[in-house]
């Protein structure tokens, strides 16, 4: 199972320098440095030797930093493969997965490039994605599931402030492959900046849905996906009980375990032991 925490992934324009430099002081979990939709056409270029060069510069702890290229059928994703092969890149963000072909394209080309094994963090944006996130997710070289929502209710024709309505099979298509093939999703990112309750509220649906955090976009986003998709308290101390329960009732030779007067079994003694081990992980009290 997954044990590195990625409540807050934050996206960063690479060809933003300063924005870079100050993620290091951010609380998130993960970082990606972005070479796609957050750089204009005329930066591209700047924006990839900036992000190999942060790369190389380092200063992030232990999280994950990975970064977005621009997809293969375009100008730019073919040099930016090229120079990340040769970079200390860690992951791999790729955008508008939409198949395992697209996916062992990509792999090809870092391996003609020199680099043959990368974890890959791939973006479902369109309805084709969506449909083959099974087979996406189950790709050997896939580490993460990534929802990329604005792009993919543009292309359901989903009606403005009604998108999660809209994108409710999605969501759920992508957190059931990623379960199936035992690797974290994120939601995806919420473009209102000015709206905290409605950040909060977002992040409470994608965590009720099963995703295990979500991308953002501004640092100011980072709490509020940090506390929504944390253990809390009440559920780390749930978490304890429920064990002691369990190994009061193997000690004691019962057949059967109860806690407030409800049946505890295998799989829930599983997925406490892990929330335990995500709390000590993020300092959880």
């Amino acid at each position: 199972m997954h044990e590195t925490p990625l409540r807050s992934v934050l996206f960063m324009p690479a060809s933003n320098q300063r924005a870079m430099d100050k993620a290091r002081g951010l609380a998130a979990d993960a970082l990606i440095f972005d070479l796609e939709d957050a750089v204009a056409p005329a930066a591209k270029a700047e924006a990839r030797a900036q992000a190999c060069a942060q790369l190389a510069a380092g200063g992030y702890g232990e999280r994950p930093v990975a970064v977005r290229c621009n997809s293969l059928e375009t100008p730019w994703g073919a040099d930016d493969l090229d120079a990340l092969a040769r970079a200390p890149l860690a992951q791999l963000c790729l955008p508008k997965v939409e198949t395992v072909d697209a996916v062992d394209a990509v792999l090809a080309r870092l391996a003609a490039a020199g680099r043959e094994e990368l974890p890959l963090w791939a973006m479902l944006e369109t309805p084709l994605g969506v449909a083959n996130a099974a087979s996406i997710a189950a790709h050997p070289a896939v580490a993460v599931l990534v929802l990329g929502t604005t792009d993919l209710a543009t292309a359901l024709r989903l009606p403005a402030g009604r998108a999660r309505e809209g994108l409710a099979y999605a969501l759920s298509q992508a957190v059931l492959a990623a379960r199936c093939a035992g690797i974290p999703v994120l939601d995806g990112v919420s473009l209102v900046l000015d709206d905290e309750a409605l950040l909060a509220a977002e992040c409470e649906h994608g965590r009720a849905l099963g995703f295990d955090g979500k991308s953002l976009i501004h640092p100011a986003q980072v709490p509020v996906a940090n506390r929504v998709f944390g253990p809390d308290p009440a559920a780390l101390g749930h978490a304890r009980r429920l064990l002691a329960a369990w190994e009061e009732a193997e000690v004691a030779g019962k057949g059967l375990a109860v806690l407030d007067g409800k049946l505890i079994e295998t799989m829930h003694v599983d997925e406490a032991r892990r929330l335990l081990r995500l709390g000590e992980r993020l300092g959880s009290d």
